[in-house]
C-alpha cells in the first residue's frame, strides 16, 4: 500500500457485508460505461489493492485475477453508448452502478460508491469522494471495471481498426480525435458528445 492509497474511510457499518462501487469510461467518446461492485472477504486479505488509476496494466491484470478468487461476491456491468446517448452520461453511470449492486450475491447490507453521489439502491448506501483511494472494495471494483473495459476496448479495435482503440481506450486524444475525423463516426460513438455531435455536423 502506497502513501497515496491509505484507505483511511471509517465506515459506521463495521462488520456488515460491505461493497463497494465504481465505474470507469465516463470521459472516452466511444464505447460503454462499464461499473463493478465487490464484497471483499477479510479472511482473505489481498495485498496491493489500489486507485486503477495508479496501477500498471500488469499490476491491474494480477490483482483482477486475485480479486475474481478471492472475493465474497462481484459483479460487473455496463450501460450501452445508446443508453449514455438517451439518458445523459451521469445517468447511464448510475444506471450501470446500480445494476452491478444488484447482481451481487449474496447481497451486501451496506453500499459505499465511488464519488459524490449514489446510485437508487433498496440497500443503505454512502458516497465516498476518492473512495478507490479510500476503500479497499472501492479500490476493487475500480480495478475490475477498469480491466473488463480496456479488454472490451482492445476487442473492439479489432473489429474497428484505424482508431487506435487499443491505445487510447476511447479517450478523447489528439490522436483520435483525427482518426474520427478521418474515418467517421460509427456506432462505437457517443453522438451526444461534443467532438462527436462536431464531426457529425459537418458531415
Amino acid at each position: 500500500m502506497s502513501a497515496d492509497d491509505k484507505f483511511d474511510f471509517v465506515c459506521g457499518y463495521e462488520g456488515a457485508l460491505l461493497a463497494g462501487v465504481d465505474e470507469v469510461g465516463r470521459g472516452p467518446l466511444a464505447g460503454p460505461v462499464v461499473a463493478a461492485a465487490v464484497i471483499l472477504d477479510p479472511n482473505q486479505p489481498i495485498l496491493g489493492l489500489a486507485d486503477s488509476k495508479k496501477l500498471s496494466e500488469k499490476k491491474r491484470e494480477s490483482l483482477y485475477a486475485e480479486i475474481v478468487e478471492k472475493s465474497i461476491a462481484w459483479s460487473i456491468t455496463r450501460a450501452s453508448v445508446e443508453e449514455i446517448d438517451a439518458l445523459n452520461i451521469l445517468h447511464a453511470s448510475m444506471l450501470a452502478m446500480k445494476r452491478a449492486v444488484e447482481l451481487l450475491s449474496p447481497n451486501p447490507e451496506y453500499v459505499l460508491v465511488d464519488g459524490n453521489r449514489c446510485p437508487e439502491l433498496a440497500i443503505p448506501s454512502e458516497p465516498v469522494v476518492k473512495g478507490d483511494s479510500r476503500v479497499q472494495a472501492i479500490a476493487a471494483a475500480s480495478i475490475l471495471a477498469k480491466v473488463s473495459r480496456d479488454r472490451e476496448m482492445i476487442e473492439l479495435d479489432i473489429k474497428y481498426p484505424g482508431y487506435g482503440l487499443a491505445e487510447h481506450k476511447g479517450y478523447p486524444t489528439k490522436a483520435h480525435i483525427e482518426a474520427l475525423e478521418r474515418l467517421g463516426v460509427n456506432d462505437l460513438y457517443r453522438k451526444t458528445f461534443g467532438p462527436v455531435t462536431r464531426i457529425l455536423s459537418r458531415s
